[in-house]
């Protein structure tokens, strides 16, 4: 009986492996005092904080700061403007890394597929603020961008002043900093597909593009329908950084995201408990994408994080 309870597994696995539990110590210490310690601080979304009175000792307030965020003026823009980015990240950047992967794969000469390499993942490399920067240089109307328009004989114009053109500025950046990147585990899966079916599929008459549809896709989508998931579970998670780095006033029509709003008013104006309210309610929105997504997934393919 004794050699089947659950602490004396525990306590026989930890004499066996007790190596691995302490290189993996670090990263539960990380995450006790860094993510969920201060999780207990999502409270104030509740109340009318003051630094002064604490906590606990600041007044209960209730849904009130829920419910000025949902009849704000601003809660329309943020949220559409939030989804239209997300969904255009989804619909453009998604696709992007694993097409990179899938072009990378065929290439044969080893020094040209190193040298595409190396050069799809410097721009993640990049400070933020660096990349940024270059950004706004490039869409002044003496930038590049303006240049070329102006060899096509268009007209230069102010591109980052102007909130009809700020969420495609904002997309495509996006993958330019990040297709290398996120070819990586792309690659590796398609590392892992056999050999042998490729042959099979080649005896059989298969050419490279019924190879894509039949053996390739097939082969890495467990690794594409996690990363969706994934990615799905940030739908409303913009991060606020890129986006204050590049909007302006002009440009707050189409490119104030929630974020960016939560980041001005517990920052700028230093109303903590409604910029909590919102940021705890982005959060339940992630979890419920999250949880929706897998299940769907897990209903119509074998493929799901738990």
């Amino acid at each position: 009986m004794k050699g089947n309870s659950l602490g004396y597994r525990i306590k026989k696995d930890f004499q066996r492996n007790w190596s691995l539990y302490l290189l993996v110590l670090p990263v539960i210490i990380f995450y006790a005092i860094f993510m969920y310690k201060p999780m207990y601080g999502a409270i104030i979304a509740f109340k009318d904080y003051t630094p002064a009175k604490g906590v606990f000792g600041s007044e209960w307030v209730g849904m009130e700061n829920f419910t000025r965020f949902f009849s704000s003026p601003y809660f329309g823009r943020l949220l559409r403007n939030t989804l239209l980015l997300s969904i255009y990240s989804i619909i453009f950047g998604f696709p992007a890394p694993i097409i990179l992967a899938l072009l990378l794969n065929e290439v044969k000469g080893k020094k040209f597929k190193k040298v595409s390499q190396t050069i799809t993942y410097l721009p993640h490399f990049i400070s933020l603020v660096v990349a940024c920067g270059m950004i706004k240089d490039f869409c002044l109307t003496t930038g590049l961008f303006n240049d070329i328009i102006a060899l096509f004989g268009g007209t230069r114009v102010p591109l980052l002043q102007d909130p009809a053109y700020f969420r495609t500025i904002y997309t495509v950046s996006s993958i330019w900093q990040e297709v290398g990147w996120g070819s990586i585990i792309y690659l590796s899966a398609l590392s892992g597909v056999d050999s042998q079916l490729y042959e099979a599929a080649s005896i059989d008459g298969a050419g490279k593009w019924k190879q894509l549809l039949h053996v390739t896709l097939p082969g890495i989508a467990p690794t594409i329908i996690i990363m969706l998931i994934l990615r799905m579970g940030s739908l409303m998670s913009m991060g606020y950084e890129k986006t204050i780095l590049l909007y302006n006033p002009s440009t707050y029509e189409t490119a104030d995201i929630i974020s960016s709003y939560v980041y001005r008013a517990g920052l700028i104006e230093q109303d903590w408990s409604y910029s909590t309210a919102i940021g705890l309610f982005n959060s339940v929105i992630n979890c419920i994408l999250l949880f929706v997504t897998n299940q769907i997934s897990k209903r119509t393919t074998e493929s799901s994080l738990w």
